[in-house]
């Protein structure tokens, strides 16, 4: 497995993606300090980044503000045209993109390149909805007024992205925001740069102009805290956990700054008696593991009524055993390794807990023979909701099954959680599809499918699961804001 990566990365058609420089202004940048990017399967290191400086982020922001000037006074016409030859460009480099990502953050290579072709979406879609950023005109109340409401870009923006989906999470902020008029520095995370980097390259290519899209590389606490001082940064998003996202908020709170969150998932996985039980274990298994199981939106509760348990984790154990655990540039992994190792500990600590709590082990549960960042997909049956792994979002590919007797029990189960990103829900009765989706206190609620996310959905969650929405017209508003204007004596 030693030197797959590696191996890879010096073998990409276009090597000029893998960059060690930031991005800054339009120009490529050095710094006598640098962070080591290694490849989570191995631990090998693949390469040094340059590690910006705070001085850094205050030219970054400045930068941003001087190209705003003149980025929003573009047609929008105009500036969809760089955004679809920017999204474009992805799509013709994107076996070289995946590569990159799966080298750096795990995923099998399948995986990467199906983000790939999601992060482009985003692209295409606010290409045009920035043709439809509409206002409104209201009818006066006052004699001989004229009202209305334009929809004008916030300024500067800045997007703080997590290592799970390293090139989409850049792109569904980056997307909103430029096609709104506003400009944004990205602060990717510090194991996975070389996707952001890959992606201003590409940005580069199709006539950004400087300063429009900027990538800050290095320490994320301290570059993060940097760009969330500066009164000139308008809005932030950010992607990531809960703990962290409460921090950034206080943060922006002296500057009184529009925040976008998209925090901490847990979801609920609630299956009926009276679904198809087939397609209810494929779909849990997508819902579970994908990405590894490191996804905000994971099945991470899963809810079986009593009427099918036993048989649901039967065949859901037997589906689990098959998944094949190895490097993500393999060709027939399905689990790749956890990009941290503390990832890789919080899913031993859950199992272990559960099992000394009287959880049964189904599958699974060992440790993997590749060792390091590696855990082997292990399904517990028999969990309740006072374990560890009931109360805490897990983020890898352990699987808590929990029975359940009616439906006002598992509700309000499903619902005792401060997060409320997404839930899933498995039946074939109309009306109690009706009446879950209705109560379930989740942003985002798939009925009979593992799959929903995409451009044109507005991506988000209640509670601590977040603030705001990405994707869709919603998450174009989240760059946009309301100027009322009134003109008196019109008709003198």
């Amino acid at each position: 497995m030693k030197g797959i990566a590696p191996a890879a990365l010096a073998n990409l058609q276009r090597p000029d993606l893998l960059e060690r420089r930031a991005f800054l202004a339009g120009a490529w940048i050095t710094r006598g300090e640098t962070i080591g990017v290694v490849d989570p399967a191995t631990g090998e290191h693949l390469l040094d980044v340059a590690a910006c400086l705070s001085e850094d982020a205050d030219a970054a922001v400045y930068a941003a503000r001087d190209a705003f000037l003149e980025w929003r006074d573009r047609l929008p016409l105009e500036r969809g045209h760089i955004l679809r030859s920017w999204g474009r460009l992805m799509r013709d480099n994107a076996a070289d993109l995946a590569v990159i990502m799966t080298a750096e953050q795990g995923k099998p290579l399948a995986e990467s390149l199906g983000e790939i072709s999601y992060a482009a979406a985003f692209l295409d879609w606010f290409a045009a909805e920035g043709e439809r950023a509409y206002g409104e005109t209201i009818p006066s109340h006052l004699p001989g007024s004229r009202l209305s409401v334009q929809m004008q870009p916030l300024g500067v923006t800045v997007a703080i992205t997590p290592w799970n989906f390293p090139s989409a999470m850049i792109t569904r902020k980056a997307g909103a925001a430029l096609a709104a008029g506003c400009t944004m520095i990205v602060k990717p995370a510090p194991e996975t740069p070389l996707s952001a980097l890959a992606l201003a390259r590409l940005a580069q290519e199709a006539g950004m102009p400087a300063g429009v899209f900027q990538v800050l590389t290095g320490d994320a606490a301290s570059l993060s805290r940097r760009l969330l001082e500066h009164t000139d940064v308008r809005a932030f998003s950010f992607t990531g956990s809960t703990e962290v996202g409460r921090i950034l908020l206080t943060q922006s709170a002296a500057t009184i700054k529009k925040a976008s969150l998209e925090l901490g998932g847990h979801a609920p996985f609630l299956l009926f008696d009276d679904a198809d039980l087939t397609k209810a274990v494929k779909g849990c298994m997508a819902a579970k593991f994908a990405t590894s199981g490191q996804d905000c939106l994971a099945a991470n509760r899963i809810y079986v009524q009593r009427g099918v348990y036993d048989r649901f984790v039967d065949a859901f154990a037997r589906a689990s055993s098959e998944l094949k655990v190895g490097h993500g540039l393999e060709s027939d992994t399905d689990i790749g390794p956890m990009t941290r190792p503390s990832v890789a500990e919080k899913c031993r600590q859950q199992i272990a807990q559960a099992l000394s709590s009287g959880a049964r082990l189904v599958c699974g549960g060992q440790d993997s023979p590749l060792g390091g960042n590696f855990v082997t997909p292990a399904v517990l049956a028999d969990v309740t909701d006072d374990m560890l792994i009931a109360r805490e979002e897990t983020f890898g590919p352990v699987a808590a099954i929990m029975p359940f007797d009616d439906e006002e029990e598992v509700l309000a189960r499903a619902n005792a959680t401060e997060m409320g990103l997404a839930a899933y829900l498995y039946t074939n009765d109309l009306g109690r599809a009706m009446r879950l989706t209705d109560r379930l206190e989740y942003g985002m609620i798939a009925v009979n499918t593992p799959k929903f996310t995409g451009a044109p959905i507005p991506f988000g969650g209640w509670k601590q699961s977040g603030l705001g929405r990405e994707g869709s017209r919603h998450g174009l508003l989240e760059y946009l804001e309301a100027k009322y204007v009134c003109f008196g004596n019109v008709a003198a």
